[in-house]
């Protein structure tokens, strides 16, 4: 457990001390942005890895029986963890690595952007949350608590890279956008418009999660189904 702990420190910490802190500011300068990206995507699997691994060596140690109701919730949090984490990555987003170009563009907030600019991000936080719904032993609370932490902490430090970066362009894309969904159209900062997203994204994200139920067990050696 202590391995898993610390793993899962050290990945959080890599993303908030070092991808979204003043020291990236200062690496890129002395490293260029693209030995930057280079080195700290290696660094990010690398600790990824070791994440996993070291869920996958912790002991079974169960905290509580979770009843069977939340497996219906975990379900419906997970469909929509889909949405936004597959609606989102086929977005291009000034919130991505090498959309910022995205920002010249006379409306930069369109699609999944409207709803929230961090879509990928919910993904993450809505995943995390679906499995400590249903995961009762210590090392999955470890492992989930950890991704969304990282979710919870990601959106605020992106949006301050941005901003230090990128100035009023940034400023325009986030006075039009939201970091918790829909909330600049429940502002009236912007508003929902479907036909944007497009209906291959839905479709694509439907066919990932259908595909993922109904090969859960064999991947993860357990069924996501409530009534199994």
């Amino acid at each position: 457990m202590i391995n898993l702990i610390l793993a899962g420190t050290v990945f959080v910490l890599l993303h908030v001390l070092v991808s979204g802190s003043q020291l990236r500011d200062t690496l890129v300068a002395r490293l260029g942005e693209k030995s930057f990206q280079g080195l700290f995507s290696l660094a990010s699997l690398l600790s990824l890895i070791w994440v996993i691994l070291a869920y996958r060596g912790a002991p079974v140690i169960v905290l509580w029986s979770p009843p069977g109701m939340l497996r219906w919730l975990a379900l419906v949090l997970m469909l929509f963890a889909f949405l936004f984490v597959v609606i989102g990555l086929a977005t291009p987003s000034p919130t991505a690595a090498g959309g910022e170009g995205r920002l010249d563009e006379p409306e930069p907030a369109q699609g999944i952007l409207r709803v929230t600019r961090h879509p990928f991000l919910w993904g993450v936080a809505l995943w995390a949350a679906a499995h400590l719904l249903v995961n009762g032993d210590a090392a999955s609370m470890v492992l989930f608590l950890t991704f969304l932490v990282l979710a919870h902490i990601g959106p605020r430090s992106i949006d301050a890279k941005r901003a230090r970066r990128f100035g009023a362009k940034w400023e325009r894309f986030a006075a039009v956008t939201s970091n918790a969904p829909f909330a600049a159209i429940l502002s009236g900062r912007n508003q929902l418009r479907l036909d944007e997203i497009k209906l291959w994204r839905f479709v694509l994200a439907l066919v990932l999660f259908g595909a993922v139920l109904g090969h859960h067990h064999l991947i993860f050696g357990a069924s996501p189904f409530p009534w199994r």
